[in-house]
């Protein structure tokens, strides 16, 4: 299946904030990077249909997104934009998609750790495990590659307060209030959250258990939400690649191996958390947890509380909702 719009099409397409904030449907299958896939990812963003990491490109995340939305607006949920979802989805906001923004004192402060190793084992001898650099923080807030960050911004560099840049406006509003519960669908590697109706308030890509380490089934609630959490590895995990027969503890930070947040489940040592490596989620396995971004695992730790109720569904994925070649 793939995604129906364009503008210009072509793969060289031009890319600034004037492009993509006035870019229309056509009826044309994009390459590359392209001004109107950028805008729909950032548009569904917005509205908690998370396409993930903002890239400006055409993904099996995006044409999920792009399903989640419609079968919550009432249209065949096939996952292609069309003329009719592409309406819908620019009706949802007014405001521009690309914004002007100047970098803080904050927004260029460390502490960063510029080399993390590979295996936990060797992770576990750092005091934390910050963002690399300013610029993947920066884009991690913006919920964008920092190579998209970096085509947007040509020339210009990511380490001095009051520098312009050109970044999303994937500013999501208040967290919903009624939120009932959350669905993870280990089909379609989707975590949603419902309102007492079932309708869709939040949907969100995600990494859900492996064949080594399955996501476990039926009912859960949440027990707490923990922020900044350091990881604690027991030897019973018995994770490929780790030789140590003793337990230990990661320090805390964004590049930690539960990310940002961890939202712990009532089933023993399951929860939904954050990520180090956000182009990956949707795409790749995990140790049996549910692993969202790290902006949307914040997004969803912000509308649940102790208690909330979490239920898994373990049925197959919709085969339409797919990406062609």
């Amino acid at each position: 299946m793939a995604l129906v719009l364009a503008c210009g099409g072509a793969e060289a397409a031009k890319l600034d904030q004037t492009a993509v904030n006035q870019a229309q449907f056509v009826a044309s299958p994009p390459k590359g990077v392209n001004p109107a896939v950028l805008k729909a990812q950032i548009l569904l963003d917005r509205a908690r249909f998370s396409p993930g990491m903002i890239d400006g490109r055409l993904s099996e995340n995006l044409a999920k997104a792009v399903g989640a939305f419609q079968a919550a607006n009432g249209f065949p949920s096939d996952g292609k934009l069309t003329r009719e979802t592409w309406d819908k989805l620019m009706a949802t906001s007014a405001s521009p998609v690309l914004v002007a923004y100047e970098l803080t004192p904050k927004d260029v402060r460390g502490p960063f750790t510029k080399r993390i190793p590979a295996r936990l084992e060797r992770m576990a001898r750092l005091s934390r495990l910050g963002y690399h650099n300013a610029a993947e923080k920066i884009a991690e807030r913006f919920h964008i590659s920092e190579q998209l960050l970096r085509k947007l911004n040509p020339g210009i560099g990511f380490r001095k307060a009051g520098t312009m840049l050109v970044v999303p406006d994937v500013g999501r509003g208040d967290s919903p209030a009624a939120v009932a519960g959350v669905e993870i669908d280990k089909g379609t590697r989707q975590v949603r959250v419902l309102d007492a109706s079932g309708k869709w308030l939040a949907v969100y890509p995600a990494s859900i258990g492996s064949n080594e380490k399955p996501a476990p089934s039926g009912q859960a609630e949440i027990k707490r939400v923990v922020r900044n959490p350091t990881y604690h590895y027991d030897p019973d995990f018995a994770f490929k690649g780790v030789k140590t027969r003793r337990p230990f503890t990661i320090a805390a930070g964004p590049n930690n191996p539960v990310g940002s947040v961890w939202i712990d489940l009532s089933i023993e040592s399951y929860g939904i958390h954050g990520t180090p490596e956000p182009g990956k989620i949707g795409t790749t396995f995990s140790h049996g947890c549910i692993r969202l971004t790290n902006w949307d695992a914040e997004d969803l730790a912000s509308m649940v509380r102790k208690g909330t109720k979490v239920s898994f569904k373990d049925e197959m994925a919709n085969a339409d909702i797919k990406l062609a070649d």
